[in-house]
């Protein structure tokens, strides 16, 4: 299973290339496609307009629903793959944040035309600041320009050199045209000059196996099951998904923030025990020994401990029309823990344009991304997110309102 976000500025053809993989790759019912052919003739398109397929979710979007992220599936023999649609315009790139997060591969979409421009350059930043491990930079519509070599070289060479101050380590360059399939599904005549294999042969391809954190065990508890039935006698289990590394039946383990400490008794599933349990797997673990363990707490290893600390040193991409305010309290959703803090300081603003550290800011305004200490009411059980990105994230929320105001990344526990 492969998980990519498309990331595009208006109108670089996002909604016409995720049309070209659905149709390609035969993931559309027949009527969808009648639909779409009737609906491309009465508009006097002269070929079958596949952004059309994705005009459902923009008339969601128009009717307030901004903040959620559509997502689309299909599947090749070699792959199954989840795509999370995120829209173009600057006022969303919370949206970006979204779909990225749980992301394997971000798909960057420039125009040719135009070249890299700040949503580009915008969601490259983002992109990096959630480690997502692989990014393609797809220069779409490369029919307008002649499927020229030098303004493909042109895009490619400035895209890499901004993502250089990035910490993105796999980039590929692949130049497309969404509306004819230039080199989406199959390789294209109109494009000798390039070597490189089409994009769904990339997306097909791509080794994520390694991008998995199996080192670090970390057991985020989500709820204590405890039966109440007559043959079912003293069962004591903690429910959860394994967010990284590998939990074997008599392993040792670390339970915190508390410290006590036992050792693994069982693994039970619904479809009956298992004897190793690794993410992204949903199972219930048992102990050897009757330890206080409840929701929120994590589960590790005695020689391989996530820090516990109530200040954090994290960065944060501002979601919500009211900014964020230096000294304001905000609920925090980490793992399955609740938790309330208190914005220390914010120690600089980043410009996605130049990467530059804008130090001295009070605030960070709807969209902005900046880098902020938080103090926590109750000790945080995190990881770094370069280290670990389920135990490294975390979500603030305005008490008030309920609102989600901001998502973030943990650099530092101090």
């Amino acid at each position: 299973m492969l998980r990519f976000a498309t990331a595009g500025s208006v109108d670089d053809g996002k909604s016409t290339l995720i049309g070209r993989l659905l149709f390609d790759s035969k993931s559309i019912f027949e009527d969808q496609l009648l639909s779409v052919e009737e609906t491309s003739k009465s508009r006097g398109n002269e070929y079958v307009d596949l952004s059309l397929l994705t005009d459902g979710l923009r008339s969601e979007r128009e009717q307030g629903i901004t903040i959620d992220v559509a997502y689309r599936y299909f599947a090749t023999p070699k792959r199954k793959f989840i795509i999370a649609d995120t829209p173009g315009h600057a006022q969303y790139t919370r949206n970006m944040v979204t779909g990225a997060s749980t992301a394997d591969l971000a798909i960057v979409l420039v125009d040719a035309r135009k070249g890299v421009l700040e949503q580009s350059r915008r969601h490259a930043t983002i992109a990096s600041l959630l480690r997502v491990p692989h990014v393609v930079l797809a220069v779409n519509k490369m029919d307008l320009v002649d499927y020229d070599e030098t303004v493909f070289d042109e895009i490619r060479a400035e895209f890499l050199d901004f993502c250089s101050k990035l910490n993105i380590t796999d980039i590929t360059a692949i130049p497309i045209s969404a509306l004819n399939g230039d080199n989406v599904v199959t390789r294209s005549e109109n494009t000798p000059w390039y070597e490189g294999s089409s994009l769904l042969h990339h997306l097909e391809n791509v080794y994520i196996g390694a991008d998995r954190n199996l080192q670090d065990v970390r057991f985020p508890v989500q709820y204590v099951i405890r039966p109440q039935q007559k043959d079912v006698i003293d069962y004591r289990g903690y429910a959860g998904q394994v967010a990284s590394g590998v939990i074997k039946v008599g392993d040792e383990i670390i339970v915190l923030p508390s410290g006590l400490t036992s050792r693994v008794k069982a693994i039970d599933t619904a479809d009956g025990p298992l004897q190793e349990a690794f993410p992204p797997m949903s199972v219930t673990i048992r102990l050897e020994d009757e330890i206080d363990v409840s929701r929120g707490d994590v589960i590790a290893r005695p020689g391989n401990q996530p820090n516990v600390s109530q200040d954090i040193d994290a960065t944060i991409c501002w979601m919500d029309d009211q900014p964020l305010i230096k000294g304001k309290k905000y609920a925090v959703l980490h793992t399955t823990r609740e938790a309330r803090c208190v914005v220390k300081d914010v120690q600089y603003e980043i410009d996605v344009n130049t990467l530059h550290r804008s130090l001295g800011a009070e605030s960070l305004g709807l969209n902005a991304i900046g880098r902020v200490t938080l103090r926590m009411t109750t000790p945080l059980v995190a990881d770094s997110y370069a280290t670990n990105r389920h135990t490294g994230s975390f979500v603030l929320i305005d008490e008030a309102t309920g609102a989600t105001v901001a998502a973030g990344t943990i650099n530092a526990a101090e």
